[in-house]
């Protein structure tokens, strides 16, 4: 009788939705802060500290301002696609076995989330952190700046987790032998 060697590990599902949950969150009191709190729409830009500046611009295209989509067709299928990215990031984050993996999928999500409910809302998202002033030329807000930590942690997770070979038992029992 052969004993198997392999680990099994938790499901780190929850680490994921907590995170997503937390990006989410902090990235709508953001932006209510910004247009509501500063009233940032009156002011249009306003210096914070260093090269930082507030400034808002709301974003009817993809990313950064890509591929501008100022139909209502446009905006509702951005809609769509975000919301298919979102279910697919959920399902995936159900079976997620790595700690990285998890907190790369969390942010992920939470920032797509977060970019939905701006579309969904006000047919565009609300990006406000103006970095300018480093010769970035974008505009964006904390919901971007996760799906951009996400997917550099995503990346360093796919490089840096080996690759595993099933071993017999484990393709026996995957193949339903």
């Amino acid at each position: 009788m052969s004993q198997d060697t392999s680990v099994r590990h938790r499901p780190l599902g929850p680490l994921a939705y907590g995170l997503g949950f937390a990006v989410v969150f902090a990235d709508q009191v953001s932006k209510a802060w910004v247009l509501n709190g500063l009233n940032l729409p009156l002011f249009g830009s306003v210096d914070i500290a260093g090269p930082l500046r507030l400034t808002l611009v709301w974003n009817r295209g993809v990313s950064f301002g890509l591929l501008r989509a100022d139909a209502d067709l446009m905006r509702w299928a951005l809609v769509a696609f975000s919301l298919g990215v979102s279910l697919f990031l959920i399902n995936w984050a159900r079976k997620i076995e790595r700690p990285r993996l998890a907190i790369s999928v969390g942010l992920i999500l939470g920032g797509a989330i977060g970019n939905l409910i701006d579309r969904v809302r006000w047919g565009a998202v609300c990006d406000f952190i103006d970095a300018s002033a480093l010769h970035f030329p974008w505009v964006f807000n904390l919901a971007d700046s996760a799906i951009t930590i996400g997917v550099i942690v995503l990346l360093i997770d796919t490089f840096l987790t080996p690759e595993t070979l099933p071993t017999k038992a484990g393709s026996d029992a995957q193949s339903g032998s």
